[in-house]
This record gives C-alpha cells, sequence and structure tokens, in this order.
C-alpha cells in the first residue's frame, strides 16, 4: 500500500471534522498532497467518518486518474485537485458544511473581521465566493479566484473550503472558520459588531504568523 503515513494522516484528520461538529453522516471532506510524487489522497465518497481506514483511502494523480484504492473518491475530489494544480504551497484542501459558517454562506456574507481571533489566523473577513454545483472543477475555480490570501472561503449556499501547506494546517483553518463564525453570529444578535480597522488587521495577523507560538 503506498502512501501509508498520509493515509493514516487522513484517517486522523478527516475524523478530527467529524470530531469538531464540523460535518456530519457523510458530508465534507479532507485530503492531503504528497509533496514529493504530487499524488493526492483523499476520503472516499459516501463513507460514514468512523469507519475511514489507511486502506479506504483512495490516491490520484492531480488528473484524477485512481492510482490507488477500491472506493470511488470523494465527489469533491475534481475541485480539490484543481486547487492543487493552481496553488503549488497548498498540500492540504478541506470541506465542510459547518452550521454557522455555512449560516454565513446561505446568506451570501463575508465573515466580517470583528474578532481579533479571526484577524489572526485569517487576516482578514473570510470572503465568501460564487455558487457552483457539485462534481466538477467549478468549486475549484471559485476558490482558486476569490480565496486571496486567506486560509479560507465561503461558498455561496454550499460551505466551507480551506486550505494549509499540510493537511493540519487545512483542518486548523476549518476548526477555527466555525469558531469564530458562531461567536460573530451571536453578536449579531447583540447588536452591530465593531469591525477592526484593516491598520490593525495587518498588525494581528503580523505578530500572529511572526510571534506567536514556539520558533
Amino acid at each position: 500500500m503506498m502512501l501509508t503515513e498520509i493515509r493514516e494522516e487522513l484517517v486522523f484528520l478527516n475524523q478530527a471534522l467529524a470530531e469538531n461538529g464540523l460535518v456530519v453522516w457523510t458530508g465534507g471532506n479532507a485530503s492531503v498532497r504528497d509533496p514529493e510524487t504530487g499524488l493526492v489522497v483523499i476520503k472516499p465518497s459516501g463513507i460514514m467518518f468512523p469507519d475511514l481506514t489507511p486502506e479506504s483511502m483512495v490516491v490520484v494523480d492531480l488528473d484524477g486518474n485512481r492510482v490507488e484504492g477500491d472506493l470511488a473518491a470523494s465527489s469533491d475530489t475534481s475541485s480539490h485537485l484543481y486547487i492543487y494544480r493552481h496553488r503549488k504551497d497548498v498540500n492540504g484542501v478541506v470541506h465542510t458544511h459547518s452550521n454557522y459558517a455555512t449560516a454565513f454562506a446561505a446568506v451570501n456574507m463575508p465573515i466580517p473581521a470583528v474578532l481579533t481571533a479571526l484577524c489572526d489566523e485569517f487576516g482578514g473577513p473570510i470572503p465568501c465566493g460564487g455558487f457552483a454545483l457539485i462534481g466538477g472543477e467549478q468549486i475549484g475555480k471559485i476558490v482558486i479566484e476569490e480565496i486571496g490570501t486567506s486560509p479560507a472561503i465561503l461558498l455561496k449556499n454550499h460551505g466551507v473550503f480551506t486550505i494549509g501547506k499540510t493537511g493540519k494546517a487545512a483542518v486548523k483553518a476549518a476548526v477555527m472558520v466555525e469558531d469564530v463564525a458562531k461567536t460573530v453570529w451571536l453578536s449579531m444578535q447583540l447588536g452591530e459588531p465593531c469591525e477592526i480597522s484593516t491598520e490593525n488587521v495587518a498588525r494581528l495577523h503580523e505578530r500572529y504568523i511572526n510571534v506567536y507560538g514556539q520558533h
């Protein structure tokens, strides 16, 4: 079995989506690109998250050809691959329908930069891209065209896509999207949230990237 370590990691990452309340039943998925071979490992379509195993993961090339795996790949595979082909810096892609973030997507509303945590992780408002049908490259095209410098984007009437240098980074972004979306929604019930200035957004993001944590 090829790419065993990535397959094992991907089981953990997909199940982390369910454990963090970002997906239900079989909806949503994560994929990881192997930087050495360029091959992509992705969740199989329609399989319950607790039932995922390293063996059930599907390996495809960047053109969508199945290289290894007995199951059909996620219905979002074409969009994942489109993102990988156009973003050499991305090795992890996640898609969820997490409740609060998807509520913003349902009304075609970006998540505004009203929380320091949002500025830290995303460097500005989380954009909301246009509408596209599932199954082809269209969603991937919207992600590439409209995500900007953010690691996350909402898709109108659909859900959330996040990207990262690693699969773990993409999952972290998905967790953070839902966390800030919930808090922003709650703040909207109290009144009009106060947006943080562009200058302070940049300062917060720079500090988070270059100072926060261990270096």
